[in-house]
């Protein structure tokens, strides 16, 4: 799944466009990635992620990077086995269409901030 364009609270995949934040699997993308704290997500709000076992989980940061993740987070997911990857946005969305049909990639991708 390809990742077309990404602006300031707007990023288009398949086609169609989403204004929040995003989580992109392999076969579909989730419209929805609520967090207790806007910019400071917790271990829960991965469970979906976890549950899909990807290889590699790319995390874009917002626009300017705003969204904190912590080592907590971080090392709970590589406990899983899955490789973490955080950059801000634009840079997480480049790795994921670079990744595309290598890895089973998914993407949780912050569209502001």
């Amino acid at each position: 799944m390809k990742i077309e364009s990404f602006k300031f609270g707007s990023i288009t995949i398949g086609g169609k466009t989403y204004l929040g934040d995003v989580i992109v699997y392999p076969d579909r993308v989730d419209e929805s990635w609520p967090r207790e704290e806007e910019h400071r997500p917790q271990i829960r709000e991965f469970a979906d992620i976890v549950k899909a076992e990807p290889d590699i989980l790319i995390i874009g940061t917002g626009y300017a990077g705003v969204l904190s993740i912590p080592d907590q987070i971080r090392n709970y997911l590589t406990s899983k086995g899955i490789e973490v990857r955080v950059d801000k946005t634009k840079q997480a969305i480049e790795l994921f269409n670079s990744l595309q049909g290598t890895d089973r990639v998914i993407a949780a991708l912050h569209i502001t901030c």
